[in-house]
């Protein structure tokens, strides 16, 4: 996000003040965008940050609800997985493309795919992990959910 900052600023005055012309800060700028929305997903994966899902999943009686959450976390670690391995193949497909304005290859920004999915993948293990763990007597979350009641 940092990068992502600095280069819309250096956009913006370069437009603004400096007139340098710079062709590359929109370019890369959309780029590391791209990065840090999918590097987000994984943050909402260990913290279950999904509105629709949470109000679904705490309509749910207690037994059922955590039953419910294995399964989610398997089919979306099977998904994760999924998008990781075919991931590969198309961050390898960038190599030879290269970006016209700055002549870079585009395999780093065709990575953000499946380095998403891996660190999704990772994110679900300990979110099943902490929801197969020791906190039986507890509602799964439970934690997040009294932080967000007044």
């Amino acid at each position: 996000m940092l990068a992502l900052v600095l280069d819309v600023w250096l956009g913006v005055m370069d437009r603004y003040y400096f007139h340098w012309q710079l062709p590359w800060p929109e370019v890369l700028a959309r780029y590391l965008m791209i990065w840090a929305a999918m590097l987000a997903v994984s943050s909402g994966v260990a913290r279950r940050d999904h509105i629709g899902l949470t109000a679904f999943i705490m309509a749910i009686p207690f037994k059922l609800r955590r039953a419910l959450l294995i399964c989610m976390d398997l089919l979306a670690l099977a998904l994760f997985l999924y998008v990781a391995w075919f991931g590969i193949g198309f961050a390898q497909s960038g190599a030879p493309r290269h970006a016209m304005i700055f002549g870079a290859s585009l395999a780093p920004f065709y990575a953000a795919i499946p380095a998403a999915a891996f660190m999704s993948s990772l994110q679900l293990v300990l979110v099943l992990l902490r929801d197969l763990g020791s906190h039986i007597d507890e509602p799964p979350f439970a934690d997040h959910l009294e932080e967000e009641l007044p």
